[in-house]
């Protein structure tokens, strides 16, 4: 702190300061371990005192702690030491887990000092020899808590400890009585040093959702092999060792697997008890509720600002539509007005023509010129265009009669011209279509000439012989050149290629060949011999017009004869009432025109199978 300035004293600067340098230092020394103790541990300085604090009261305790020696200790079994309660042997049965080593050895010299066999022998007491006097029970209980590993173990089945849970009616309505001391108890189990407490009534979400979470996640270290029925020790070969461990280890974690569910079923209990959590539950469901109607309004001011401007895009593009339609009206009205000025100026220029050239007799001396010159008028009317009639009506203004002639006869001449090319382009077209088209067919039949009865014959061969044939086009071409009257040789590949080349045509040529093809069939079959039905009576069949048959009327024949066979009396007349429409003489000439169109397909199908061979 620098001294207060007296009166007619300066202040003078005698050197400047040096620049600042920065150096590294390593932390060391006893304020810097007790600093990482904190961090490692996140507590404060002043929890680290109050550690200090307890490390040095518990060693004052060290001091000044008092025994409580057990009454029945001279009555004990030393043949049943491991059901003793080894703190009450040593007289610390009120300190008991909470006694430090230094308590169990200065309590067990105190024991030792009263109750020695040499001491007692010396008073003239009476002592009984080898391991069954009751001191073998206090050398087996300083044994025992002297060892960590071994006092853990005792103490995990500790005889004074409280097990029991509450029940949800004991909790219901004196919560935090009922439940605290309950869970201070069981805070002793926990691997963790720090252990949460219950709280109160004001205790925050945090607070509340950090203790359940650190009851739920609750990592215990109490085990239990202290209650090992066996001990591996007295065995007398490996393998008994092994089943000794593996009985012992089994049993261990069963009874672990109950302390889980009896600390869950405490930590549940009292969380459904909790009426903290009742309140929370209250509160989030408020807040939810009130997060709900939040968004129901929003949703709502959304909606409505969506459909304001919805509509205001919709009044928009309706103005835009009625102003483009407006536009539109009015260039139309334009166009109209153009057109009929146009149509009006033709009209006119058209007349005027036609006038001036009746004036002038149409340039002709007799009538048959003048009835000619009239159409070449006429045909300048129509394919002249408007600046051309213009021109042409400028120059009859103008010019005198040879000279009107002369540019008539120009026009004439020009638009005639015109007319052949166009007539010649069209002849050419015309021709190069057809050329075409034979040089498709041609080719498609693979150079060979087609007939009307050729291509019939292939559409009812195509339709006999459905895709999923076997060799089905090798069985067409057989079945064409078996039947055909041209006498050309048919390949598959010939076939294949006029097929494709009908499934091109135009429905209509389509039409027209099965229209044909049906004609030829029923002027083939008007001219039938009458046949014979071993079945029944002959039957002459005279009607060569008779309508073609349905799929429909197909189906009830088929059935029909499924229905009744060769032996049923009136076979044919029962026939023909199945199918409606239809006479016995229909039903059994249909009846022979499916034999043949069967026999005539097996018989193509046998020769495609002897030619593929």
């Amino acid at each position: 702190m620098l001294l207060e300035a007296q009166e007619g004293d300066e202040t003078v600067v005698f050197t400047a300061t040096a620049a600042s340098v920065q150096i590294q230092v390593e932390p060391v020394g006893r304020w810097f371990e007790a600093y990482l103790k904190r961090r490692s541990r996140n507590a404060s300085a002043s929890f680290q005192e109050l550690e200090e604090e307890q490390e040095s009261s518990e060693e004052s305790e060290d001091e000044e702690f008092q025994l409580e020696e057990n009454p029945m200790l001279r009555t004990l079994d030393p043949k049943d030491w491991k059901n003793q309660d080894h703190y009450s042997v040593l007289g610390l049965p009120h300190l008991r887990y909470k006694a430090t080593q230094k308590q169990i050895k200065a309590a067990h010299k105190s024991i030792v000092l009263k109750h020695h066999p040499d001491k007692r022998k010396a008073a003239g007491e009476q002592i009984v020899e080898g391991d069954n006097d009751y001191f073998t029970c206090i050398t087996k209980a300083m044994e025992t808590l002297s060892d960590p590993v071994k006092r853990r173990a005792f103490d995990s089945v500790d005889p004074t400890f409280d097990n029991s849970v509450p029940s949800k009616n004991e909790g219901r309505d004196n919560f935090w009585d009922v439940y605290s001391p309950v869970f201070e108890r069981n805070a002793r189990w926990s691997s963790k040093k720090h252990v949460p407490k219950l709280g109160t009534m004001e205790s925050s979400f945090e607070d509340v959702d950090n203790f359940y979470s650190f009851w739920y996640n609750f990592d215990s270290w109490r085990e239990f092999s202290y209650l090992d029925e066996e001990e591996k020790e007295k065995a007398e070969c490996r393998d008994e060792r092994r089943w000794i461990e593996k009985q012992n280890r089994a049993a261990r974690a069963q009874r672990k697997k109950e302390e889980m569910n009896r600390l869950r079923t405490l930590v549940d209990t009292a969380y459904s008890c909790d009426p903290r959590i009742k309140k929370f539950k209250e509160d989030e469901k408020a807040r939810k509720e009130s997060e709900k109607k939040a968004k129901v309004e929003a949703k709502k001011k959304e909606q409505e600002a969506k459909e304001q401007a919805r509509q205001a895009e919709l009044e928009a593009a309706r103005l835009a539509k009625e102003k483009e339609d407006e536009e539109a009206k009015q260039v139309a009205q334009l166009a109209k007005k153009e057109k009929e000025i146009q149509k009006k100026a033709f009209k006119k220029e058209r007349q005027k023509l036609r006038i001036t050239c009746k004036n002038w007799n149409y340039f002709a001396d007799n009538e048959g010129e003048s009835v000619k010159m009239m159409e070449e008028v006429e045909k300048l009317c129509d394919r002249l265009e408007l600046t051309s009639l213009q021109s042409l009506n400028e120059v009859l203004a103008l010019g005198s009669k040879d000279d009107c002639k002369m540019a008539v006869d120009k026009q004439v001449k020009e638009v005639n011209a015109q007319l052949q090319k166009e007539k010649e382009a069209e002849v050419q077209m015309r021709q190069s279509a057809r050329s075409a088209e034979q040089a498709s067919g041609a080719g498609g039949a693979g150079g060979k000439s087609w007939s009307e009865e050729d291509l019939q014959l292939l559409i009812k061969a195509v339709n006999l012989f459905p895709a999923g044939t076997n060799a089905r086009w090798e069985v067409i071409a057989n079945y064409m050149n078996l039947h055909s009257t041209s006498g050309i040789k048919r390949t598959a590949k010939d076939v294949i290629n006029k097929a494709k080349n009908l499934q091109r045509l135009d429905p209509v040529q389509k039409d027209d060949i099965n229209r044909k093809a049906f004609e030829k069939f029923k002027k083939e079959h008007a001219c039938v011999a009458p046949t014979i039905d071993n079945a029944v009576p002959s039957e002459r069949f005279d009607d060569g017009n008779a309508a073609s048959w349905t799929t429909e009327e197909q189906k009830l024949l088929e059935q029909s004869l499924k229905t009744y066979p060769v032996s049923t009396p009136e076979r044919w007349e029962k026939i023909a009432a199945a199918v409606p429409g239809r006479s016995k003489k229909d039903c059994m000439k249909r009846y022979k025109e499916l034999v043949e169109m069967v026999k005539a397909k097996k018989a193509a199908q046998e020769v495609a199978g002897k030619s593929k061979k």
